[in-house]
């Protein structure tokens, strides 16, 4: 029997904001334990909560992105739930009038578009961290984060493999950074997916009993943990057994889910209109300046990359994927005379060094500018493409300017043709074989008489002069 996966994310975004959502507190992470909390968010008898102005503007701006329609007139509730790191025993979210409603993104997988519904944006504090000790059998609990305003984006069920789960979470996850609502940094916390999924025979009408795996903070572990979920379950229907539904813990070190928590029953968080906050009122002068303050997105500044700088489709998605990124192609771009060898060096040798030293696209060495710089000497034919990576070996590890570098190693191109033919003459000589397999029509070996010379010049020679040479010489 053929099988259909179905999967819904849920994904939080902690907002980008300077203070929590209901008091001063910072946000700022990676403070001491229970160093930036008070009175409101620890939940203390007799504090009220005032709401942050720039969350709902956050959420607004995330829903217009991303197509949802806006409510203008919504509340807050309480949810009612015990947990140790929620001190109040109560979480304030919205239950029946979330401030974003039926949006959608489209992605797109193996060349074709798919629609994926969101069914609503909505506002939440985060709860506490916490963090047990193996060794002493112990949790420990900072409320640092204990009131960092959250959204939580809930989408359809309308994802069917892992690679669409994939393309959307990035391309949600871009649109966050586009936006600037949230930095989105996993491995803070800042950003984080539930997925519930289920399996039924496919073309069945009726969705299978499905499961959740909650807080998974990497693109790679939402990957594993939906093709691992996905076999498991069907593999336990191939054997006549049934699904229970539950609460999933996954463990992405091992590749592994445990079950958690039986979901058998709906929780009762008995949900009522937060008292001590006032409705959230969205006028429409606010909604337009809201929307007025939306960047270029990635798929508006993708097709503008293409027609602007005649980039292959490739290179812009690629590009524009990430907002770090498309800035500093774009600084690079705008100033120099050959976008596409702006695009290659960023995807090819900038990229490989960022990932090789485990570095951030916001902490490339290299300025925008020196990097079209080195271009330039490039197509000037100061310098070969050859000697332009060893230059480019010595800017990233000290940002110096390209052409003093150049100067300084004696770097530029060789392009005495009386100097170069003498060179030409002695590779000749020396490989005498390569020259009558090429006279004999084998014309790869020019490639490796060309080597040759470049070898011979450290590669300083200029190219086009050694292969009209060679040529010449193999006739």
């Amino acid at each position: 029997m053929k099988y259909e996966v179905v999967v819904g994310l849920e994904v939080h975004a902690e907002l980008d904001t300077r203070t929590k959502i209901y008091c001063n507190c910072t946000t700022k992470f990676g403070a001491e334990p229970n160093t930036q909390c008070c009175p409101v968010c620890l939940g203390l008898p007799g504090a009220i909560p005032v709401l942050n102005k720039k969350v709902v503007e956050y959420a607004v701006k995330t829903g217009l992105a991303t197509n949802c329609s806006i409510t203008m007139l919504s509340k807050q509730d309480r949810k009612n739930y015990f947990y140790p790191d929620l001190p109040k025993a109560y979480q304030i979210s919205q239950d029946d009038l979330p401030i974003c409603t039926d949006g959608y993104l489209d992605i797109e997988v193996e060349g074709k578009t798919k629609r994926v519904g969101i069914h609503r944006i909505h506002i939440e504090e985060d709860a506490g961290k916490l963090i047990h000790s193996e060794s002493n059998n112990d949790t420990l609990i900072d409320f640092n984060r204990a009131g960092v305003p959250l959204i939580e984006i809930v989408t359809a069920p309308d994802m069917h493999s892992s690679q669409e789960v994939k393309a959307f979470f990035e391309k949600l996850k871009t649109i966050l950074e586009y936006t600037e609502v949230s930095d989105c940094k996993m491995q803070e916390g800042s950003l984080r997916a539930d997925i519930n999924l289920s399996v039924k025979p496919e073309g069945a009408k009726t969705l299978g009993t499905r499961t959740e795996m909650k807080n998974l903070n990497s693109t790679r572990a939402i990957v594993r943990a939906v093709e691992h979920e996905s076999k498991r379950q069907i593999e336990q229907l191939e054997q006549g057994l049934l699904i229970t539904q539950e609460t999933r813990r996954w463990d992405d070190a091992k590749c592994e889910s445990y079950p958690l928590r039986s979901k058998k029953e709906a929780h009762d968080y008995r949900f009522f209109a937060e008292p001590n906050l006032c409705s959230i009122i969205i006028d429409d002068a606010w909604l337009k300046r809201i929307r007025a303050s939306i960047p270029e997105l990635p798929d508006d500044k993708k097709v503008r990359f293409i027609k602007q700088y005649d980039l292959p489709e490739y290179d812009a998605a690629y590009i524009t994927s990430s907002k770090p990124l498309a800035d500093y192609f774009e600084n690079a771009a705008k100033i120099s005379k050959n976008p596409k060898a702006i695009s290659n060096w960023i995807m090819g040798d900038v990229l490989n060094k960022l990932k090789d030293g485990g570095i951030q696209i916001t902490g490339i060495p290299i300025s925008a500018q020196r990097l079209t710089k080195l271009v330039d000497l490039i197509d000037s034919n100061i310098i070969s493409s050859r000697i332009a990576k060893q230059v480019f070996e010595i800017m990233w590890d000290t940002n110096d300017e390209p052409d003093e570098i150049v100067e300084k190693y004696g770097l530029q191109v060789l392009s005495d043709s009386d100097t170069i033919k003498r060179i030409v003459n002695e590779v000749i000589s020396e490989n005498p074989k390569a020259v009558d397999d090429i006279k004999s029509g084998k014309k790869r070996s020019i490639g490796f008489l060309v080597g040759q010379v470049m070898r011979k010049t450290d590669g300083k020679a200029d190219p086009r002069i050694v292969n009209q040479l060679l040529s010449e010489a193999t006739q």
